[in-house]
């Protein structure tokens, strides 16, 4: 009947609230009631791992209906992006999004956006008397696992893979570097556009438990004309600075 049907697309339109509608067409399956336990496929991806700046700090400050409510907020200013760039959200972890891309070029996009979105949503913080928020943002592009894992009465979709904890280490240097989107050289290297972006190199960093390194670089787009203006500026030196310390010339490094 027309009522169930519409009973059925509820059902349905909830479900892929808490699975995406792309990893059951990434598992080639046609519907939900398909999946089962082990279900996997190897892709190439971009994942995208966001996270926001001294969260527990904050956190520690509000009460719990107000924590909920404020990353929900945020959370509700930034899965939109993801979703216009073809991405989907694969978990949130606390306040980390965590989010799959096919192409590499969307992914970074969607990251640039995410931190023009924040200058929008902090003044919005700020007229409401709140303090303004700072994230973090890392990508990394390889291969990845995608599939189900648990057990029968309780199974969730997930990626596995040495790429997708990358990408999490490279979002966490954020913090040392005082930077806001990091992407690896594999994502460099993916981008049909990379001239459309202010990219210089930051580090290179050597990859747990393998003999190779990656390294990373800085889209310092989204920063304020005057800080894009001096980093461009210094580019050369930092460039030159970072190839001699890298070669073992540690004080020519910090003369240059």
């Amino acid at each position: 009947s027309y009522q169930q049907n519409q009973e059925l697309e509820k059902k349905v339109t909830t479900f892929e609230k808490f699975v995406p509608s792309q990893f059951l067409k990434m598992l080639n399956l046609d519907t939900y009631d398909d999946i089962e336990l082990g279900h996997c496929v190897e892709r190439e991806m971009s994942v995208m791992f966001c996270d926001i700046r001294s969260f527990t700090a904050l956190s520690e400050k509000m009460p719990p209906q107000e924590n909920f409510n404020f990353i929900n907020s945020y959370l509700s200013e930034m899965g939109p992006i993801i979703r216009l760039h073809n991405g989907f959200i694969d978990k949130y972890i606390g306040d980390a999004i965590m989010a799959l891309f096919e192409n590499t070029d969307d992914a970074v996009q969607a990251g640039f956006e995410m931190l023009q979105k924040l200058k929008k949503y902090n003044q919005s913080r700020k007229r409401a008397g709140y303090s303004p928020i700072d994230i973090g943002i890392g990508i990394n592009t390889g291969c990845l696992m995608l599939g189900t894992v648990g057990e029968n009465d309780r199974m969730e979709t997930t990626v596995i893979g040495d790429m997708v904890n990358l990408s999490s280490r490279i979002e966490s240097l954020n913090k040392i570097y005082d930077t806001h989107l990091l992407i690896t050289n594999q994502t460099y290297l993916k981008l049909k556009v990379p001239f459309d972006y202010h990219i210089r190199v930051i580090d290179i960093v050597k990859i747990r438990g393998k003999s190779e390194k990656a390294i990373v670089y800085e889209i310092f787009t989204a920063d304020t004309p005057d800080v894009i203006e001096l980093k461009n500026k210094s580019n050369d030196f930092f460039d030159a600075g970072f190839i001699l310390y890298h070669s073992g010339e540690t004080s020519n490094a910090k003369s240059s």
